[in-house]
């Protein structure tokens, strides 16, 4: 989340939700390792995993396979003066409010967890 409590989502190409940043662990990456990496693959930042702060484990419907649940190891990640860009498989990113959610496709983790009404 920014200064003005708005939270960065990102939406990959192919797809119509937007949900927060990040993927699938590589073999023997730890999940702090593994944001830092797609942080910096789809964002273009660099952040290193001691500076990330764990928020905790989630699990919500997967927001593009149906039938399916995601979970994620959530982290909060100070940014400083860098400028997310858009960047590997990422089609478009935004800064979102819980009102901006209302017209928005959003991923349910995002949505239940970190966009509450």
């Amino acid at each position: 989340m920014d200064d003005e409590g708005r939270l960065l989502l990102v939406r990959k190409a192919g797809t119509t939700a937007f949900m927060q940043p990040g993927g699938k662990p590589e073999p023997g990456e730890s999940a702090d390792e593994t944001l830092s990496r797609e942080l910096a693959e789809e964002l273009g930042v660099e952040i290193d995993p001691d500076q990330l702060r764990g928020l905790g484990r989630f699990t919500a419907a997967a927001a593009n396979e149906p039938g399916f649940v995601v979970v994620a190891d959530v982290f909060a990640a100070d940014l400083g003066s860098q400028h997310p860009v858009v960047g590997a498989e990422i089609a478009e990113l935004r800064w979102v409010t819980r009102a901006d959610a209302d017209r928005l496709e959003i991923a349910p983790l995002a949505r239940e967890h970190f966009l509450p009404a």
